[in-house]
């Protein structure tokens, strides 16, 4: 695969246990870079792995985004029969909700480069503990441990139900 964005380059690739494996472009990150649990936290590498992860999964829900787009402007809703154009008209609110979930996803990559940037990435925004590589990798861009987020959510019901 070849991208602008990225220039000359292979694209991602998964190891034997599911985990990202991102090549590197320009980077001192090596093209097999695997995170282990005996680094430093957010190392340098952590921090490049991270942020090429967050790059190319923003990269392709724009181009996913793109795609519905022209897919919408090639496809005029015109069928004459009222059933198929409720099903069209009903395939494309999914698509459009699907969209607009997508969008603010990239808000939160964008925020989580941001956090990248700022040496706040992967700490909790809650207790200042560790994230955690297997979390990080899982959702790369929570902001909360496991127990913080949980806390955080039992919180949520009960005000919203008191």
């Amino acid at each position: 695969m070849k991208s602008e964005s990225y220039g000359a380059f292979s694209g991602p690739s998964t190891n034997d246990d599911g985990v990202l494996i991102v090549p590197a472009d320009g980077d001192d990150l090596p093209p097999d870079y695997r995170l282990t649990a005996g680094e430093e936290f957010m190392n340098p590498r952590q921090l490049a792995y991270f942020r090429k992860k967050l790059l190319i999964w923003k990269d392709e829900i724009l181009k996913e985004s793109e795609a519905t787009l022209e897919a919408l402007k090639a496809e005029p809703l015109r069928e004459p029969d009222l059933t198929d154009r409720a099903a069209s008209e009903t395939d494309w609110g999914i698509d459009l909700r699907t969209r607009d979930r997508q969008r603010k996803l990239i808000s939160k990559i964008d925020a989580a480069l941001r956090r990248i940037d700022t040496g706040d990435y992967g700490w909790c925004e809650m207790t200042g503990e560790p994230i955690g590589l297997q979390r990080l990798e899982a959702r790369p861009i929570a902001t909360m441990t496991i127990d913080a987020q949980e806390r955080h959510e039992r919180d949520e019901k009960v005000s919203r139900d008191g």
